[in-house]
């Protein structure tokens, strides 16, 4: 890989006309995809190969000059790739794909099923089964996480007092509340 001059923070193959042509694409593409982030590092970088400063880029575009330089190094190092916005990979997951299949299958043919007698799962019964099923531990709060991840949604049921009489919640409802947002106008709005 060459390396640019002292003072210089892209080298000769970055200024190259085939290298400023796939950077004018870039932007092109950037701007039309509505991605403003990867458009100013584009910018950024054509601007200094056609002779312009890091002090006034920067302050062009309302960035660091940290940023500018970090976003030169990212296209000396890897061209045109390194200026697009890109998710971190993160850890490997813990269940494969097939096992992932597995676990919908489980889920979805019921608890009754994979051995428990309640007839609704609930979050810590899908992190057993997946520790007894595949050796595998996941936190109480990734669970509901990886139920998204498979296409289910976590249901939470509604806290209602075991012995709530039904008829005078109706009519509270119905009389009362509409009483008291009429005395209270900044209730009556919601």
């Amino acid at each position: 890989m060459a390396r640019s001059k002292n003072g210089e923070a892209i080298g000769e193959r970055g200024c190259s006309p085939s290298a400023v042509r796939k950077l004018r694409r870039l932007i092109r593409v950037a701007l039309k995809r509505n991605d403003l982030d990867v458009w100013r590092r584009g910018r950024a970088v054509l601007e200094y190969v056609e002779g312009r400063r890091v002090v006034e880029i920067a302050e062009g575009l309302q960035v660091t000059r940290g940023s500018v330089n970090r976003w030169l190094q990212w296209y000396e190092a890897m061209g045109v790739a390194g200026l697009l916005t890109a998710t971190p990979p993160g850890p490997a997951r813990k269940l494969s794909d097939g096992q992932r299949t597995e676990l919908t299958m489980l889920i979805e043919e019921g608890p009754r099923v994979a051995g428990y007698s309640s007839g609704v799962w609930t979050g810590p019964m899908i992190g057993d089964v997946i520790a007894h099923r595949f050796g595998v531990r996941y936190h109480k709060h990734h669970v509901p996480r990886l139920l998204h991840e498979l296409g289910f949604s976590v249901q939470r049921p509604r806290r209602r007092l075991a012995r709530a009489d039904a008829k005078a919640q109706a009519t509270w409802l119905r009389e009362k509340l509409p009483a008291i947002k009429k005395k209270l106008p900044h209730l009556a709005a919601s």
